[in-house]
């Protein structure tokens, strides 16, 4: 293979888009993927790291967050509710469903903070035009090709600071979308096949052609898909091995994890528990090594979702695509407790699904002002509010 397509097939900016350990037996050296900074060894303060979690399908904000004290929602739901003595309450109205027992440690520890009522004005029903309002950040009614992280990135083309961006179980680029190496520091570091196998170079001491040059549409090549997918675990394995390798002085990063199959039209209530177990032990699983590796204070990690489920249960124990739903976000700099509006089940929309009481573009500006202290508006294009949720 020519040097020019084996960079093509690898270009991201100033970041990467990496494989997880267990894509490396089926991975082939065409999918070699570039990272900025990676082989130094951490010493000192560390960047702030963003971990997204993308629940995929579309998540059921009221399965994941109970109302239990609202007769109505065992009304909605007379099949499919969380029973009201395995709820975990958190409050005199709200629970989590019992999976998601893991988090407890976190909630106690005022770390883990449930933003309720989290959507897009105007949703679109369509799980493509959905996911992409909320990779691109914008309004429902503009239309965008470039990822609200990408536009993140682009205010980091300063010499001083470098940036990871790294994607698992997802090959599509979103909220990455739109990077380009000139936006990448020329230090890269180099995942072939196994990361762990991986040997440094210099971007600059590569003799290219002046036709070998990488555009950032480069970012958006297919990778060859592994033979088998990779599981929630082997993401999480990924993300943590990434965090700690590219940890550095003054690094700023960002990581996003994929769980699929929350699209639960049927048969809901077992599929559903299972996948927020994968998502409580996982968040558990960051949250202790972080911990261990003195990563948790300056990690924020957020859940997202391009819809919640409709409100009232349909005929064959599942849900249709609905509105507003809750999300949760933690870390070390987090002020737990819950954020936004309770559910009210009985002031549903004019077509039934909870109406949208926090602009899920909020979660991205308490991200982009408060944690990496850049130019939130700027970047979002609109005066978007942050949550008062992290500490100084």
């Amino acid at each position: 293979m020519k040097r020019r397509e084996f960079l093509s097939m690898a270009a991201a900016t100033g970041a990467v888009l990496s494989m997880p350990r267990a894509f490396s037996a089926s991975v082939p050296t065409s999918g070699v993927v570039p990272q900025p900074y990676a082989c130094a060894t951490a010493a000192g303060h560390r960047g702030k790291l963003l971990i997204l979690i993308e629940l995929k399908g579309g998540n059921d904000g009221l399965n994941t967050v109970v109302p239990f004290a609202d007769p109505a929602y065992y009304a909605l739901r007379r099949h499919i509710a969380i029973p009201r003595d395995r709820a975990i309450a958190l409050d005199e109205r709200m629970a989590l469903h019992p999976s998601l027992r893991p988090l407890l440690p976190l909630w106690r520890g005022g770390q883990l903070a449930v933003v309720q009522g989290v959507g897009c004005a105007q949703a679109n029903p369509s799980h493509f035009r959905s996911m992409e309002i909320w990779d691109t950040g914008s309004r429902a009614d503009v239309y965008r090709r470039d990822g609200w992280l990408a536009r993140a990135f682009a205010q980091w083309r300063v010499p001083q600071v470098s940036a990871l961006a790294a994607t698992f179980g997802r090959v599509e680029a979103g909220p990455f979308a739109g990077l380009s190496f000139a936006h990448a520091s020329r230090d890269s570091w180099a995942h072939v096949l196994n990361p762990d196998d991986a040997r440094c170079f210099n971007r600059s001491n590569v003799n290219l052609a002046d036709d070998d040059r990488v555009t950032g549409d480069a970012f958006d090549a297919s990778i060859a898909p592994p033979t088998r997918p990779a599981t929630f675990p082997d993401s999480i394995d990924a993300a943590l091995r990434t965090a700690r390798d590219s940890a550095q002085p003054g690094s700023y990063g960002a990581i996003r994890v994929t769980l699929d199959g929350f699209d639960t039209h049927a048969n809901q209530p077992g599929r559903h528990a299972a996948l927020l177990e994968e998502l409580a032990q996982g968040c558990a699983t960051l949250h202790a090594e972080l911990a261990r590796h003195g990563r948790w204070n300056d990690t924020l990690i957020i859940t997202y979702s391009e819809f919640g489920r409709s409100a009232r249960e349909n005929m064959v124990r599942g849900t249709e695509h609905g509105g507003a739903a809750a999300h949760f976000m933690m870390g070390g700099r987090v002020r737990g407790g819950m954020y936004g509006q309770p559910p009210d089940l009985a002031r549903l929309d004019g077509t039934g699904q909870l109406p949208v009481a926090i602009d899920f573009r909020r979660l991205y500006a308490t991200v982009l002002g408060p944690f990496w202290a850049l130019d939130a508006r700027g970047i979002l294009q609109d005066d978007v509010k942050p949550l008062p949720l992290l500490r100084a």
